[in-house]
């Protein structure tokens, strides 16, 4: 890094510079210090300045958590630049392909929460109204529960809100929670354990889930119209997911959540496959512990190309 002095008239303009490589291209970053700077000055702004600038160095080479700062003009160019990389189109439905992805995304919403169904299972229970006898009425309750909130997201027009966030809450689990659509009480705090009842997440302290909540729908309704589709609903899923606002059925409702976003902007909706739940799981924790959003992206272009292969696969197999 070095100081660069321009004139201005009378004036001497002092700006640290700083050159460094991002996706193959040198680029520089010059960041004002001052006008008629003593020497004495130019040293004690210097490291300052200096630790600003790697700083947002490092806000270029990952996508910060727009809630703590927003994103700027480079950051959502960094985005349009990963749509491109990854390849992705935008593509619509047809009622038949939303009949296919309901399934698909009912069976591996569930899974990802421990469902004890089938894709089989899962797929008669949707089409044919069958009840495999040996399986409880909880899985098969919210099976439909599910496919019902695929239904509710397609017809609503709301985007985000506390309201709809409840009601899809309590389509999904209408028969199976005696609290569906009820917010978590005072005292009654959530843990995220993995295999090993280890705990990996602790949701937000019940006092502070209506307040959390309520900052996330300001947030949407600020950036909605600024924001790429795709980084509103990656944030409003991952910001949903640490806040935690119900006793269970956060996962589920974070999805269909996160669709309703994609939806209202024109995009396609997205099943995050069971398969992927490691590389889900380790997207929210990037979310959580670095306020990295990137890993959600990507994950979501990536699941972008595989629901289309499997819709169009599927609707060349039936021809």
């Amino acid at each position: 890094m070095f100081i660069e002095t321009k004139i201005s008239g009378k004036k001497k303009k002092y700006y640290l510079v700083h050159s460094f490589r991002h996706d193959g291209k040198v680029k520089k970053i010059r960041k004002y210090l001052g006008t008629g700077l003593s020497s004495k000055k130019l040293e004690e702004i210097k490291p300052i300045a200096e630790r600003q600038i790697l700083d947002r160095i490092n806000a270029l080479k990952r996508i910060s958590d727009p809630l703590l700062q927003a994103l700027s003009d480079e950051e959502i160019n960094e985005i349009r630049k990963l749509e491109d990389k990854k390849g992705f189109r935008i593509f619509h439905l047809s009622e038949d392909e939303w009949k296919r992805f309901s399934k698909i995304f009912t069976y591996n919403t569930n899974a990802i929460e421990g469902s004890e169904l089938d894709q089989k299972e899962v797929r008669e229970i949707l089409e044919k109204n069958e009840w495999p006898k040996e399986k409880s009425r909880e899985a098969l309750s919210e099976a439909y529960g599910v496919a019902e909130a695929v239904k509710f997201i397609r017809q609503t027009k709301e985007h985000v809100s506390i309201g709809l966030i409840k009601k899809i809450h309590e389509v999904i689990f209408k028969n199976s929670k005696s609290y569906a659509g009820c917010l978590r009480p005072k005292g009654t705090e959530v843990a995220v354990t993995n295999s090993l009842k280890i705990v990996v997440h602790e949701g937000a302290p019940s006092e502070k889930v209506p307040e959390l909540l309520k900052e996330l729908v300001e947030w949407y309704e600020k950036y909605s119209k600024k924001y790429p589709p795709i980084v509103l609903a990656a944030v409003v899923h991952n910001q949903f997911e640490n806040i935690r606002p119900f006793q269970d059925g956060n996962g589920r409702v974070s999805r269909i959540l996160m669709n309703n976003v994609l939806l209202k902007h024109g995009l396609p909706p997205i099943n995050i496959d069971f398969a992927k739940r490691r590389e889900y799981y380790a997207s929210l924790q990037e979310y959580e512990k670095n306020h990295d959003l990137q890993p959600t992206i990507e994950l979501m272009f990536d699941e972008y190309k595989e629901l289309r292969k499997k819709l169009r696969g599927a609707t060349k197999r039936k021809k």
